[in-house]
């Protein structure tokens, strides 16, 4: 009977755990979801313009134009950000959350490229609060509310590790500007999956480089995309709002 006592105990124990690791998965793929209402699907941060003026005018180009992004600017600025959000939700320092949420939006060079980290960083926390998490509830109206300071609160408040929340944020990004990609040159839906897929495998190492990278190396190399996202604002025909 004792014996049979502790294992019935271990076993609840396993399904304590296992549904704890199920829930947090399950908020992770929340958050990385096209479906998420945050209106990502809105932007493309300069890639309209690129594609509009012929810098980007195949599936290769486009390939090459998110993969260049990812290692020089995701991997360089807003991941390492993104896991620093992490650790300060972590801990409870919603001062340093804001502090670093504050450094991230001041880094964007653009009139839309900060209306677009406002928007989706505010419709997050919007959604979080219809969820329950009161944290995000003084980001609804902040002026230096990014989406990288609310994915890494819901990441951090649902259990979900600093690495995961790094790659499906990463991946959540990829996502929506090879569907812009899609939509402009245009490309088939298949060609779409080739170019997630080159992504894809070069998602781990970006993000174990942005792990390592220290504060004072925080930062951007991609001129041309921020001249491609000013250019954007004045761009006559457009689909994107970036």
């Amino acid at each position: 009977m004792q014996r049979r006592m502790h294992t019935s105990t271990a076993t609840k124990a396993i399904m304590r755990t296992t549904t704890t690791d199920q829930l947090a998965l399950l908020r992770l793929l929340q958050l990385a979801s096209p479906a998420l209402p945050i209106g990502a699907f809105n932007f493309s941060q300069g890639l309209e313009f690129a594609i509009e003026h012929g810098g980007v005018d195949n599936e290769g180009a486009a390939r090459e134009w998110i993969l260049g992004l990812a290692r020089h600017s995701m991997a360089t600025l807003d991941v390492p950000m993104l896991l620093r959000l992490h650790a300060a939700w972590s801990e409870a320092d919603t001062e340093l959350a804001h502090r670093l949420s504050a450094e991230l939006f001041a880094s964007r060079e653009t009139m839309e490229l900060r209306a677009e980290e406002l928007h989706m960083g505010q419709s997050l926390a919007k959604i979080m609060v219809e969820f329950g998490i009161e944290p995000a509830r003084e980001w609804v109206r902040c002026d230096h509310t990014t989406h990288a300071a609310m994915f890494a609160l819901a990441a951090a408040h649902s259990g979900v590790p600093s690495q995961d929340a790094a790659i499906a944020f990463l991946w959540a990004w990829a996502e929506n500007q090879t569907i812009a990609a899609v939509k402009l040159l245009p490309l088939g839906q298949t060609a779409g999956q080739r170019m997630l897929e080159a992504i894809r495998q070069q998602i781990p190492s970006i993000v174990a480089a942005a792990s390592a990278l220290p504060d004072e190396s925080l930062g951007t190399a991609t001129p041309l995309a921020i001249m491609a996202s000013a250019w954007h604002e004045t761009q006559y025909t457009r689909l994107f709002r970036s």
